[in-house]
């Protein structure tokens, strides 16, 4: 495993021993949106550099292609499949709409492998294995993250 990742990966859990949101209070509903975008964006770096430290090696963030509705958090190899990775962070103020696995939908994972499949053909992959996976963050101030890895969590 590449030195770089372990150090990265190290410095990035260090930064989040006390949770990855913000300690802001919503003073209004834009507030609000800004600081689950900033934890979100977060919680794909933190995911980003998790799944580095596990082996992954990330070839793409934030697919979208135009025209469809969606994106892809994380694409990686995991050995010889390519893995797409849906990346879902809670902090203990989200933890009242359920687990992060939850928050993905039959909608949302119909858009997943609709963007998926363009991405496999736009890079000429048809032929290569791959699978669908979830990482759930949950995030509770003043805590360490806690991770899960859904390897292979549907099917397109």
């Amino acid at each position: 495993m590449p030195i770089v990742s372990r150090l990265m990966f190290g410095l990035v859990n260090w930064a989040a021993r006390k949770g990855l949101d913000d300690s802001l209070t919503p003073a209004s509903q834009n507030v609000a949106k800004q600081r689950a975008r900033r934890t979100g964006v977060r919680g794909e770096t933190y995911a980003y550099w998790y799944l580095r430290r596990h082996g992954y090696v990330m070839i793409a963030r934030n697919f979208t292609y135009r025209g469809m509705k969606g994106e892809i958090d994380l694409v990686g190899y995991d050995g010889a499949t390519v893995a797409f990775v849906e990346v879902k962070t809670r902090t203990s103020e989200g933890s009242d709409f359920g687990t992060p696995e939850e928050a993905v939908t039959h909608q949302k994972r119909r858009h997943l492998s609709r963007i998926a499949r363009q991405f496999l053909r736009e890079y000429r992959a048809a032929s290569v294995p791959f699978r669908f996976d979830i990482l759930a963050i949950e995030a509770h101030s003043g805590r360490h993250p806690v991770v899960r890895l859904h390897k292979g969590a549907f099917v397109a």
